[in-house]
């Protein structure tokens, strides 16, 4: 009895030990499948939080995104160098204003050298005053309100006054310049010029250029000194030469020879430039022909003594492929009214190139 007792619980402790193997075998061969981890589900970031990239660069230009208290101005400054240049974003971009958001293009070159297109060509108007007054109106002579009303057309109707180094890069093509662009000129050295002319010119920031006779700057009741004309020198006018004593430089005198009329001429030039130089300490580049006339003997000598251009009195604008030693100039009047002045402003010849 207790033998097959002892088999029995040998039997069952057989049996105990194989489940025990097979569960330990199957479970090594067979991988525990476990439950993937909780996911969390990602935040979304609002836009106005994601970073925006501002500007991107090209060899050529710059693509920008426009930002809060972004300007034309402080664009150009900052892609450009030159806050005076916002005209050049705008113009390419063929915009006023600008907005937060606002995607624009950069140019890093001028785009248009020449002002040439298929349409027609850039023209620069140059304005010619000589005298001005408080009050008193004559045809050479314009009133201080009559300019203060055409200087503020000009800013009204959008044009950009502009230098005459930005006028001459414009015409040799190494520069572009604003598409309305102007240029402002006073010839002689009256008095009036610096009463009357110069504060409003300094009051709307605009370049002038001061063609000066040499001897009529006497310091007289109404004549320049010396003095004023540094000053206003210092002061955004350009002083450039107008000869000495301002004689027509294509007549000869009564009874004067070739030759006395050729070393008159020369000595014209040398001393005014002289004078200048000596005064300012200023080397002179341009010239105002006395009455507008010139011929190939002026102009020989200008381009010999190193002026890089001249100006008539023809009443036309400037492309870029006018002679640059007879510029016109459209003079202005005391007798003109502010329509009549407008129309020396024409700053594009429409003329198909097709």
């Amino acid at each position: 009895m207790r033998s097959r007792m002892g088999v029995v619980r040998l039997y069952r402790l057989s049996i105990c030990c194989f489940v025990l193997l097979a569960s330990f075998i199957f479970g090594c061969a067979t991988p525990r499948v476990e439950a993937p981890p909780p996911t969390t589900p990602p935040v979304p970031v609002p836009p106005a939080a994601r970073p925006r990239i501002e500007a991107k660069f090209f060899p050529n230009f710059v693509a920008v995104i426009a930002q809060e208290g972004d300007s034309l101005a402080s664009l150009s400054t900052k892609y450009l160098n030159d806050p005076s240049k916002d005209w050049f974003i705008a113009e390419f971009n063929e915009i006023d204003t600008l907005k937060p958001g606002q995607e624009l293009i950069i140019p890093l070159k001028p785009y248009e050298k020449g002002g040439l297109t298929r349409n027609g060509y850039q023209t620069v108007p140059v304005l010619s005053y000589h005298q001005f007054s408080r009050t008193e109106a004559r045809k050479m002579v314009v009133t201080e309100a009559a300019f203060e009303e055409q200087m503020k057309l000009l800013k009204d109707k959008g044009y950009r006054v502009i230098t005459m180094d930005q006028l001459f890069d414009f015409l040799n093509f190494t520069a572009q310049i604003p598409k309305k662009s102007v240029v402002i000129n006073i010839d002689d050295g009256w008095r009036s010029a610096y009463e009357v002319a110069f504060p409003i010119l300094k009051k709307y920031g605009y370049p002038a250029t001061l063609f000066i006779y040499t001897d009529l700057i006497t310091g007289s009741e109404k004549t320049l000194s010396w003095e004023l004309v540094q000053e206003m020198s210092n002061n955004g006018i350009n002083i450039e030469c107008h000869s000495r004593t301002h004689r027509n430089f294509t007549k000869m005198e009564k009874k004067e020879s070739f030759k006395e009329y050729f070393e008159s001429v020369e000595k014209e030039l040398s001393d005014s430039a002289t004078i200048i130089k000596k005064r300012l300490n200023k080397e002179v580049k341009y010239f105002a022909y006395p009455y507008g006339d010139t011929n190939h003997l002026v102009i020989g000598l200008l381009r010999k003594k190193g002026f890089r251009g001249a100006f008539t009195v023809k009443r036309e604008g400037n492309p870029f492929f006018i002679h640059p030693y007879r510029l016109n100039r459209s003079m202005i009047y005391g007798d003109h009214n502010l329509e009549q002045f407008e129309k020396n402003l024409a700053a594009y010849t429409e003329e198909s190139l097709k």
